[in-house]
């Protein structure tokens, strides 16, 4: 099964630069794992205990995957994963 999963520029050194990578699993979680295998270091980057990290936003086909499953996200072949950090900030 192959996911494809956009990585944002603050973890692109996880991924040797790259703006996409592939990953398989039919959950979220599993995804995850499956990155961390490739990528050592990055699923500390996006997972805290046995959820996302609070400032973490991740997309599944741009369904917000926090209205879905969350980590236990069903996946499919062939789908979209998009993380992104959280962003904050501005003047009043």
């Amino acid at each position: 099964m192959a996911i494809e999963v956009r990585i944002p520029t603050i973890l692109r050194s996880y991924t040797d630069g790259a703006k996409a990578v592939e990953g398989d699993g039919t959950t979220l979680a599993e995804l995850i794992d499956d990155l961390e295998s490739r990528h050592t270091g990055i699923r500390a980057r996006l997972v805290d205990g046995d959820d996302l990290r609070r400032f973490v936003n991740v997309y599944l086909n741009d369904e917000d995957v926090r209205f879905l499953d969350g980590i236990a996200t069903k996946l499919t072949d062939g789908d979209s994963v998009t993380i992104l950090p959280a962003v904050a900030g501005g003047s009043v």
